[in-house]
């Protein structure tokens, strides 16, 4: 087993210090031949502590490296704080890279401004009826600021609503003898909040159950209180994982069951402010030369992060929701392919084609559970999402030089070729970067560009 230097994965210290760790224990790891090969999967949708994750980025893209990942991007809740280290991390160990964010945003208008069919639906939010996800990808070095700025609000109001919600938690851990959660010391301090990252309910459920380990310890004990004192049921396969005192994944085995049968009781519903109409984010991506990306869930069998109960959400009407992203003016969709059947993804990739999507991917890490590799994406079926993924790096790179060189800017020099082709190029390029310095390179192709080599 590799041993990782503490401070790569230590949230309290200055990102450079974390870097510098990366740098000097990469050097040693690739000296005495301890990486493995690199393999062709890739991963851009993986959590840090800038949201609720057990990885600092650089610890992300080590973890991307460790699995052979060929290419990682991390995708934060409200928040793309953790951009910029991710961005070095990744040049560090010679992989590609490229940054996001992900937030919820409110269907209950539609593009045209009336009330929107999928107002008082489940689309693709376990938690809210007519409230969505999507993230923005491929954001440009040059707007991770103004994405920051413009974020703040949103995390703003989100802090809100947790501390509101702690409150309710607090009633009911303290009529079940247990002590009750500080926000400031036990969420916010625990948090990146004050480095720009965002708070979730995944933060108060992690406090909540510390609370719990801290009295009953790990064990059958722990399984019997949350019976007992909270009105938890708890399915056979958790209680044998909570039943194991040794168990490494302790706290976020703990922290799905609370979020599946202790949420629910204390779940304030987010409001507008919060969970913006879909168009501003779609026009603030679209502003920034950034890549506005709807999320697909699809009808949920067996959750692969064990937090989500089987449950349908768009697949009824996904043709008519499909048909709202064009008019929001959507430029991607983005899926996992081990969430789903293969059914679900061949409509899903049948409908991007006919209303002209991006298919990006990667799967969802934000426990230490989850494995960094996705080897469906080897499939025949996903090889495709390999190359969108070199597309998006390469889009990312191209447009911190010039904003028009973005995917879908109507400025492109090469905007009159078709999205396939366009998108095939993009990834030759992506794949052409000097990947420990692939700004350096972006500059160069972004000339050739302009000298119409590509045309």
């Amino acid at each position: 087993m590799i041993d990782f230097p503490e401070a790569i994965n230590n949230p309290y210290i200055d990102m450079n210090e974390r870097l510098t760790a990366l740098r000097s224990f990469h050097q040693t790891e690739q000296l005495n031949g301890n990486f493995p090969k690199k393999s062709e999967e890739i991963n851009n949708h993986i959590h840090t502590v800038y949201s609720f994750s057990p990885y600092t980025p650089s610890m992300a893209a080590l973890q991307a490296r460790k699995s052979g990942l060929a290419a990682a991007g991390s995708v934060d809740h409200d928040s793309i704080g953790a951009a910029m280290e991710m961005l070095e991390a990744c040049a560090i160990l010679g992989i590609g890279s490229c940054v996001g964010f992900e937030v919820r945003v409110s269907f209950r208008k539609g593009a045209d401004g009336k009330t929107c069919p999928f107002a008082d639906r489940k689309i693709n939010n376990p938690d809210s009826r007519g409230i969505a996800y999507m993230t923005v990808q491929g954001v440009p070095r040059k707007a991770i600021v103004r994405s920051q700025e413009f974020l703040s609000p949103i995390r703003e109001q989100r802090l809100k609503r947790t501390e509101a919600m702690t409150v309710s938690a607090n009633v009911l851990l303290k009529e079940a003898g247990f002590n009750e959660i500080d926000f400031q010391r036990d969420i916010c301090l625990k948090s990146k909040y004050a480095q720009g990252g965002g708070i979730t309910e995944r933060h108060l459920l992690a406090s909540a159950a510390r609370i719990i380990i801290d009295k009953y310890g790990k064990g059958q004990e722990l399984v019997l209180a949350l019976k007992t004192k909270l009105g938890i049921i708890v399915p056979v396969k958790i209680e044998v994982l909570l039943s194991q005192a040794d168990n490494p994944h302790y706290l976020f085995d703990l922290l799905g069951i609370l979020k599946q049968d202790f949420l629910p009781k204390i779940f304030i519903q987010p409001d507008e402010k919060e969970c913006v109409p879909a168009q501003e984010i779609v026009s603030f991506a679209e502003s920034s030369g950034a890549i506005s990306s709807y999320a697909y869930l699809g009808d949920v069998g067996e959750s692969p992060t064990g937090d989500k109960r089987a449950e349908k959400y768009e697949d009824d009407y996904i043709e008519e929701l499909f048909a709202e992203l064009a008019r929001l003016k959507y430029r991607a969709v983005t899926y996992m392919p081990p969430r789903n059947t293969r059914e679900q993804l061949k409509n899903v990739q049948r409908l991007c084609r006919e209303m002209g999507f991006m298919e990006i991917t990667g799967v969802d890490i934000n426990t230490s559970r989850q494995s960094f590799n996705c080897p469906e994406v080897l499939q025949n079926e996903f090889r495709h999402l390999l190359d969108t993924t070199w597309a998006l790096i390469a889009h990312e790179r191209l447009t911190t030089v010039d904003k028009r060189f973005s995917l879908f800017s109507d400025e492109n020099p090469l905007a009159a070729i078709n999205l396939k082709e366009r998108l095939t190029l993009y990834a030759n390029l992506g794949k052409r970067l000097n990947l420990n310095n692939p700004q350096e390179s972006a500059c160069e192709m972004a000339a050739e560009i302009d000298k119409g080599r590509f045309i």
